[in-house]
C-alpha cells in the first residue's frame, strides 16, 4: 500500500477530536494544522502525532493548502475534526492504494454519512454528499471562498464506496450556530463580489430549498430528523440572502464596517 498522510485543521475541538484521531491511527502520518485553539485541542493531538503545527487563522482554503506543504507523503486523506474513518473505508483505502490499483488516478470521492439527532441520515440532501478527500498531493489545490471550499486535481477522479462518518452537530443549538456563522461568511463573500439578493430570492428560494430536499431528495424518509434538516436548510438560504441584503443596505446608508 502506498503511504498516506492524514491531514486536518482544528480550532477548539477538544470535545470531539479524540475519536477522529483514533480513526486515523492506521495512517502513515497524521498532520494537524491548529489555528491556536484556546482549549486542549493541540495537546490532545500531540498524543497521536508529533506533527502538530500552530499558525494564525487564515481561512479554510489557505489552511488546507498549507497542509499540502506540511504533509510528507504523496497520498493525502483530508478529514475534518467532526469526521471519522470507518473500518470499511480504511480497508477500502488500503486495497485501493495497493498493487497499482490507483495508477492513473489523482483522487477519490468519498461519501459522507451524517449522524444527526440520534440517527443516520440517508436522504434530505445530506447523503451521499461525496467529497474529494483522498488525493495525490502533487497537483492538488484547494479553491473557493470563505465557505464551501473544495479540492481540485488535474487528472482522473474515481469514487470509493464506503462512508466517512460525519458528526457535525450534537444538538439543535449547534446547528443554528453554524447556520449563523456560515451565513455571515457567505454574505461577506458575495458582498465583496458586488452580488446582492433580490426580494424574490427571499420569497422563493427558501421554500424551493425545502421542497427539493424534503420531497425530491426524500427527506421525509428520515423522519423528524429529516424534517428538521430540510427546514433548517431552508432557513439557512433565507438567512444568507437576508444578511447579504443587510450589508448592501448598510453600505448604501454609509454605515461603516461589516457586521
Amino acid at each position: 500500500m502506498e503511504k498516506v498522510s492524514a491531514a486536518l485543521i482544528t480550532r477548539n475541538e477538544e470535545k470531539r477530536i479524540r475519536p477522529t484521531l483514533d480513526s486515523l491511527r492506521w495512517a502513515d502520518e497524521i498532520v494537524v494544522l491548529d489555528f491556536h485553539s484556546e482549549d486542549h485541542t493541540a495537546e490532545i493531538c500531540r498524543e497521536y502525532t508529533d506533527r502538530v503545527f500552530q499558525e494564525p487563522w487564515d481561512g479554510y482554503v489557505n489552511g488546507r493548502n498549507r497542509l499540502l506543504e506540511l504533509v510528507r507523503h504523496d497520498w493525502v486523506l483530508s478529514v475534518d475534526a467532526d469526521e471519522r474513518v470507518t473500518p470499511g473505508l480504511q480497508q477500502e483505502i488500503a486495497e485501493t492504494l495497493s498493487g497499482g490499483n490507483a495508477d492513473g488516478v489523482d483522487g477519490f470521492m468519498i461519501p459522507r454519512r451524517m449522524r444527526y439527532l440520534g440517527r443516520r441520515i440517508r436522504h434530505s440532501g445530506w447523503y451521499p454528499d461525496a467529497k474529494l478527500r483522498l488525493y495525490r498531493r502533487s497537483g492538488a489545490r484547494w479553491v473557493g471562498g470563505s465557505v464551501h471550499e473544495k479540492c481540485t486535481v488535474p487528472g482522473q477522479v474515481k469514487r470509493l464506496l464506503n462512508d466517512l462518518d460525519h458528526y457535525s452537530f450534537e444538538n439543535l443549538a449547534q446547528h443554528l450556530a453554524k447556520i449563523n456563522h456560515y451565513s455571515d461568511l457567505y454574505a461577506r463573500d458575495r458582498f465583496r463580489q458586488g452580488i446582492n439578493a433580490g426580494l424574490a430570492a427571499l420569497l422563493l428560494e427558501p421554500p424551493a430549498e425545502f421542497l427539493k430536499n424534503y420531497f425530491l431528495r426524500l427527506g421525509f424518509l428520515d423522519g423528524s430528523a429529516g424534517l428538521t434538516i430540510c427546514l433548517f436548510r431552508a432557513l439557512g438560504v433565507y438567512v444568507k440572502k437576508a444578511k447579504l441584503r443587510e450589508l448592501h443596505r448598510r453600505a448604501a446608508a454609509g454605515e461603516k464596517g461589516e457586521p
